[in-house]
């Protein structure tokens, strides 16, 4: 199996193998907390990432037993408002390109996620966790509410229990966030790149060019009433069937047979 590696920085790991993207923070000893270079470094690599017709499926995930702690607290102490600013800018950046990035983007959650690692979560298109995996967002603790992390989390779990995550900071079980939505699947620890890599691998048999006009589509048409989201759609669904991909799907489909994707 072809693979080749671009280390960033020690602090994050980045693979591509036939197509399977991955990125592992690599800050164990910190909780693998997002400091402002890990951020620099993510934003970096995702970007790349886009810009890469080789890629098609992207894993997010991290070394150690925690999957993210949030933000490093060290770095958050004293600063001035421009660097405030600056850091929650920074870290608002990497979530939305996790939404923009053509390719799907799924969370390998192998241990506890707060605050922005919980933010992480949420911002990827899907999730998987082992049974020891939690969820967080306990800045409200220590005095500084998760307002950002809040963004992708009320999209991706129901108003009251994010509320209670919100006005608690209490933790979530992996089973819980499954029941919420909020992580697609929960499997044993040893069982973990073994049911991201079935996901990963039903996703490379589909159509590059369908999942890419999918995603952004299924992001667009949330934000939309529903005679808006069906206009969006329906223009979509018209560009979508007039390519290549659509065309030889529908035949394949007809002859009984595998297509053979021309879209890249």
């Amino acid at each position: 199996m072809e693979k080749t590696a671009k280390p960033h920085s020690s602090i994050l790991m980045v693979e591509n193998r036939a197509g399977v993207v991955s990125l592992t923070l690599n800050r164990p000893e910190k909780r693998n907390a997002l400091s402002c270079d890990l951020l620099r470094r993510l934003e970096e690599a995702l970007g790349e990432i886009g810009d890469d017709p080789s890629a098609r499926v992207v894993v997010l995930g991290s070394r150690g037993p925690v999957f993210c702690s949030g933000h490093d607290l060290g770095e958050m102490t004293g600063r001035s408002e421009s660097e405030y600013r600056d850091l929650f800018t920074s870290c608002t950046r990497v979530m939305l390109t996790l939404r923009r990035l053509p390719q799907p983007v799924i969370a390998r959650v192998q241990g506890t996620a707060t605050a922005a690692g919980c933010q992480l979560v949420a911002a990827c298109d899907l999730a998987v966790a082992t049974p020891e995996a939690t969820f967080a967002t306990p800045g409200v603790k220590i005095g500084l509410f998760c307002t950002t992390p809040m963004v992708p989390l009320v999209r991706a779990v129901p108003d009251k229990p994010a509320m209670e995550m919100l006005l608690t900071g209490e933790p979530i079980s992996a089973e819980r966030a499954l029941a919420l939505g909020l992580v697609n699947r929960v499997v044993p620890a040893d069982q973990l790149d073994a049911a991201i890599g079935r996901i990963a691998a039903t996703i490379l048999a589909m159509s590059p060019l369908a999942i890419r006009m999918g995603k952004e589509a299924f992001y667009a048409l949330r934000d939309l009433d529903e005679p808006a989201a069906y206009r969006r759609a329906t223009e979509v669904m018209v560009e979508n069937a007039l390519r290549p991909d659509a065309q030889e799907g529908i035949a394949a489909f007809l002859q009984k047979r595998s297509p053979n994707w021309p879209g890249r």
